[in-house]
């Protein structure tokens, strides 16, 4: 049987004729919702960029650690903005751990990513709790009335809003122009007070020289594909959380961030330099209303 063969029947909407950044993720973390498009293109950035594995399974365990962090600090509601394909440590999974009561709700605009958050709910979910919905990003307002009418998000209380891994990949918006600020601007707007934003984003600022060069490379594959990239240095990064205040220990490398909310079963990454990580993240807190 050929790998083409052993493949997922894909849902309705998805392409194969070009590589998905949501599938390819995927595989880089080791999933199976994927499709041989998504693995040679996947096996081609790895073959330049070995270390581009434990990058991103280094920005889901800080993912994780995001939610648990926020829950014990008394955050009930998530909305998940480009939630991917379901795999490793989910959302709604690492909050009902610690947090039974929790609310999530995924949205990504990549049909399959939907399409198995779905399926995943419908496993092992509540649907009073949980939901999945497919919406654009670049549309702020369109999205945040989807999350509205699942009946899942109480806007009366504060809400954390992950935009995880999202950003580096590029928004072009009617113009031309990456529409990733200017949406995340909005979606500040849109949070109550009191309501959370992490960020996690690649930049080639403050990184090794050799890993530099490989990001450079990653650019180029990234850029010739369906999906090209945007690399932001840290002051640029910063300005996505607008006037949010940054929870300790502010922006950094993901593993840096509170490693002591690490999951008891998470795998260990570690790098030989912590600047490997090449991923800069960190959660601003809403300040609330005067």
């Amino acid at each position: 049987m050929t790998d083409s063969e052993q493949d997922p029947f894909p849902p309705q909407g998805v392409d194969l004729e070009h590589p998905s950044v949501a599938r390819v993720y995927d595989w880089y973390l080791g999933g199976n919702a994927n499709w041989a498009i998504d693995r040679e293109f996947g096996e081609r950035v790895l073959t330049t960029f070995p270390l581009l594995r434990p990058i991103a399974i280094a920005n889901r365990l800080f993912l994780n650690r995001v939610v648990r962090h926020l829950v014990r600090l008394g955050v009930r509601q998530f909305v998940d903005i480009g939630s991917g394909v379901p795999t490793m440590g989910n959302t709604h999974q690492v909050a009902d751990e610690v947090a039974p009561d929790s609310r999530v709700v995924y949205i990504d605009y990549e049909p399959v990513a939907v399409a198995h958050s779905q399926v995943l709910l419908e496993q092992n979910g509540d649907p009073r709790r949980h939901a999945a919905i497919n919406a654009d990003l670049r549309n702020p307002d369109r999205l945040w009335q989807r999350v509205i009418e699942t009946g899942v998000i109480d806007l009366d209380e504060p809400v954390a809003l992950l935009v995880i891994a999202v950003l580096h990949v590029q928004q072009p918006d009617t113009d031309g122009v990456d529409a990733g600020p200017r949406a995340i601007a909005r979606y500040r707007e849109l949070l109550p007070a009191g309501s959370y934003l992490a960020i996690s984003h690649i930049t080639d600022e403050g990184v090794p020289t050799d890993v530099g060069e490989k990001l450079v490379e990653l650019k180029q594959m990234y850029d010739a594909s369906s999906s090209p990239v945007i690399w932001r240095g840290h002051d640029d990064i910063r300005e996505l959380f607008g006037n949010f205040d940054l929870l300790p220990p502010g922006m950094g490398w993901t593993q840096a961030w509170h490693p002591e909310d690490t999951g008891p079963t998470s795998p260990v990454i570690e790098f030989e330099r912590p600047n490997e990580a090449v991923i800069w993240a960190g959660v601003g807190r809403k300040p609330p209303t005067r």
